[in-house]
């Protein structure tokens, strides 16, 4: 893999826009160059897009979905293509785990995993698109039938980030499509090259031209011209609280509906009781997968004050085994930050934790090491006013704070503006079941990490955002309810007299 990978280093990938069924460059034909963090080369060159891009793009799935070819189609026809596009990409999970691995430095087969993972997202959906269905309501007295449909929202303005670039589409697009909807997906201006390569696998499996509309560009023009649309009926972004805020206010134009996913700050919680050595495993993935670049990164630990020091000791011991390098050498875990930006950001968070009173465990310093490299850090006696318990940092780093019991737990666990996720490590069925029930997190995981199924929801409470994606509640969220009120037999009774 490393020799594929170094063929793009001397001639990098170019993408084209994939819109109304056509591949094309820009308006103006400007292109966007993007670096490999763990390199230093270019290794991918996408369209600059421009408003008239992205206005022609929702224009193209204005008029598919009101044509109405797609939208009100037989759902096994919907089953049957999207099946065939998560074929493809099986087939295709070498070469789009390559592209992932090389604009985001996430280790290859890491992305490798997200890409299959993601196939499986498309399959599901398949099966969603035949088991969708409204309601009937044969209770309403002998005259009047009741049916309660279930309609695709219309256009879908999908929005994703930089640190999932597949996968995170994939949680939203194939249940858009599966409902019947048509889309208009901007990828990031950092990670669009696998969003673009999928342009190719929707046409060859025979999607109708404009139902799905795939451009690269910045965020302003084309995210802002897509939040601003009268043409889209409901965005779906993936990204910072910050741009959330931004994103309600736009949609108050033509009363979008939004699916939010946004920031988060997730706490692993770790009682006394629970299997240590699972407990220290569990722990670091959640905080390092993705190099941290992760929304619902385990990034508090919250432990058990009578094993608090010797859990620490622990963590930062095993983390001393973990590899940090180059994403195509096999024994890497953890790979090098996005960008020079958030880079400085991670620093400047561990500078900030320290001079507040926060202890160094392990990491802290990069070092001199080529490419963006952030060595897995642990602040000890950090207090839940500290920027590090508080802030998102998006970047290898744990929190530590410690609980006597459990409702201090739970307390600090909700002590935060966010609510995306929660790790809980004990063999205490009562503990388990009390946090599951009272922290105020999207998703919870009970002795394990980050383990994923189609089949369960994904979503925030508080500022983490709202609305559900993936499960059955994903495909609901791209539809309406429309009542229809059907009066059956002979008309006798007259609202105006002698009528």
């Amino acid at each position: 893999m490393l020799d594929r990978a170094q063929r793009v280093f001397d001639a990098p990938n170019s993408f084209q826009n994939f819109i109304a069924g056509r591949f094309v460059g820009a308006e103006h034909g400007d292109t966007i160059p993007r670096e490999s963090p763990a390199h230093g080369k270019i290794v991918s060159y996408y369209p600059a897009s421009t408003r008239t891009d992205a206005k022609a793009a929702i224009t193209a799935a204005r008029e598919s979905f009101d044509a109405g070819t797609w939208a009100f189609s037989y759902g096994g026809d919907r089953a049957r293509l999207l099946q065939e596009v998560a074929r493809m990409i099986r087939r295709d999970a070498d070469e789009l785990a390559l592209v992932e691995a090389l604009e985001t430095s996430k280790p290859f087969e890491a992305a490798r995993g997200e890409i299959l993972f993601s196939a499986e997202l498309w399959d599901y959906a398949a099966g969603a698109a035949r088991a969708l269905h409204g309601d009937s309501l044969n209770t309403l007295g002998a005259s009047m039938l009741g049916l309660v449909l279930r309609e695709p929202i219309g256009v879908v303005g999908i929005i994703t980030p930089w640190n999932y670039p597949f996968l995170i589409l994939s949680e939203r697009l194939p249940f858009a499509l599966a409902a019947g909807c048509s889309a208009v997906v901007k990828p990031s201006e950092f990670t669009s090259g696998t969003a673009l390569m999928l342009g190719r696998y929707l046409k060859d499996a025979g999607l109708p031209d404009g139902v799905c509309n795939i451009l690269s560009g910045l965020g302003d023009p084309v995210g802002q011209t897509i939040l601003d649309s009268h043409d889209v009926d409901m965005v779906a972004f993936t990204g910072s609280t910050r741009v959330g805020r931004a994103a309600i206010a736009a949609s108050a134009g033509n009363i979008k509906k939004l699916s939010l996913e946004l920031g988060g700050k997730s706490p692993s919680v770790v009682f006394a009781d629970c299997d240590l050595d699972a407990a220290v495993d569990g722990v670091i993935k959640a905080a390092t997968v993705n190099m941290g670049e992760c929304c619902i990164a385990g990034s508090r630990l919250l432990v058990q004050a009578s094993i608090a020091d010797e859990f620490q000791n622990r963590i930062a011991q095993r983390l001393q085994q973990v590899q940090m390098g180059d994403p195509f050498d096999p024994a890497s875990r953890i790979g090098a930050i996005i960008n020079r930006a958030q880079f400085d950001r991670i620093a400047q968070m561990v500078r900030d934790g320290l001079a507040s009173g926060a202890r160094l465990v392990c990491g802290g310093e990069p070092g001199h090491n080529a490419g963006l490299f952030f060595p897995p850090t642990v602040l000890a006696d950090v207090t839940p006013d500290m920027r590090v318990a508080r802030e998102e940092i998006f970047g290898p780093v744990l929190s530590v704070m410690s609980f006597e019991r459990l409702e201090d737990a739970i307390r600090l666990a909700n002590d935060t503006e966010y609510g995306l996720a929660a790790y809980v490590w004990t063999n205490d069925l009562t503990k388990a079941l009390s946090c599951s029930r009272r922290i105020r997190a999207g998703r919870v995981w009970v002795n394990a990490a980050l383990e994923g199924y189609p089949e369960l929801p994904l979503g925030g409470f508080k500022q983490s955002g709202n609305g559900r994606e993936t499960g059955r509640y994903g495909i609901e969220e791209y539809t309406e309810l429309k009542s229809v009120h059907l009066k059956v037999g002979e008309q006798t009774e007259r609202w105006v007299e002698g009528a």
